[in-house]
């Protein structure tokens, strides 16, 4: 991928300075483009080597970071900090539990700890609060204000840790643990390039599959309610009448409710379908009513650079770039 669009990218998810929450808020930070590409590495998953599963791996929390391993992560203010935020990511088939461990900070001072299940990225959430299952206030929890709750787990592959503290010497410990979820819903692949299948048995609710880099997307199989389906472009008012049907999103934002409509999935088919997107995040997104068991298997790879130029010249970054 070319440098310029990776930097766009990065600016777009991990600028703190918009990173927003409902009680508390992250404010402006003084982060560079490096500091950008660090925590951004997804080889942060091989930042440690394999080891015997009863050591376990430690090591400092940066202010900007993140996390990819379990572990046990121990954040110490050296100077105030305060806006300081560490994404959590796990397997597609997996769910991330946040354990505090120790805690040492001033709440009456105005210090907080505060877990979010899911990801906040320029004041967006994912998975919205569409495709979530808890009201959105329910899905933020600070140390503050919790109690004797010492554990959180999350509903999906990603959750969130941001923070604020004031007096040099404060610190706090976590032990991050993944779980597998035998039924994951909202997921944001840890990968440019891979394949997954989404199954929602016999439930009402909303599950987007994200993938944010420009990629080459390829279904393979899916079968919504009692029939097969295949893809129709949205020419009309689409698929949402169905009751079950997949949509293919995309956009510049990580909230799949504000992203453009692509591609229905709600028509039979005798093949695979496949297109290349040049978005920065693309959604597969499934819609339940509950009658049925619904399935939906898809690949997808990286765009290279001259394959993202043709798609400039066909306006698609226009498309990508609408708000």
């Amino acid at each position: 991928m070319e440098r310029t669009f990776r930097e766009q990218l990065f600016l777009l998810v991990l600028c703190l300075s918009v990173l927003k929450g409902d009680a508390r808020y992250v404010e402006n930070n003084e982060i560079s483009q490096d500091d950008l590409y660090t925590v951004f590495n997804l080889d942060l998953k091989r930042e440690m080597p394999d080891i015997p599963t009863e050591l376990i791996y430690r090591r400092s929390l940066r202010c900007l970071d993140m996390i990819a391993v379990e572990g046990q992560f121990t954040f110490t203010a050296e100077r105030p900090q305060l806006n300081c935020a560490a994404f959590f990511m796990a397997e597609p088939n997996e769910v991330i539990s946040v354990e505090y461990d120790h805690v040492d900070i001033d709440c009456s001072g105005g210090d907080f700890i505060t877990v979010f299940d899911g990801w906040v990225m320029k004041g967006e959430k994912f998975p919205s609060s569409l495709d979530h299952a808890l009201p959105l206030f329910e899905r933020y929890v600070d140390y503050c204000d919790s109690g004797s709750r010492k554990t959180l787990r999350s509903s999906q592959n990603v959750a969130m840790l941001f923070f604020r503290i004031h007096n040099t010497g404060s610190s706090f410990t976590v032990t991050i643990r993944k779980h597998i979820n035998p039924f994951p819903c909202n997921v944001i692949s840890h990968s440019p390039e891979g394949s997954y299948t989404m199954v929602i048995p016999l439930q009402q609710k909303n599950c987007s599959f994200s993938i944010i880099y420009p990629v080459e997307i390829k279904i393979s199989e899916f079968s919504l309610g009692p029939y097969l389906f295949v893809c129709e472009q949205r020419t009309s008012p689409g698929c949402a009448d169905a009751g079950d049907f997949v949509e293919l999103l995309g956009g510049n934002t990580i909230d799949s409710s504000k992203l453009l409509p692509i591609t229905d999935l709600c028509m039979s088919f005798t093949g695979p379908t496949q297109m290349k997107i040049g978005c920065e995040n693309i959604v597969v997104r499934m819609v339940s009513s509950g009658r049925f068991i619904n399935r939906v298997s898809f690949s997808y790879r990286l765009l290279n650079s001259q394959e993202l130029q043709i798609l400039k010249l066909n306006s698609i970054d226009d498309f990508c770039s609408t708000k």
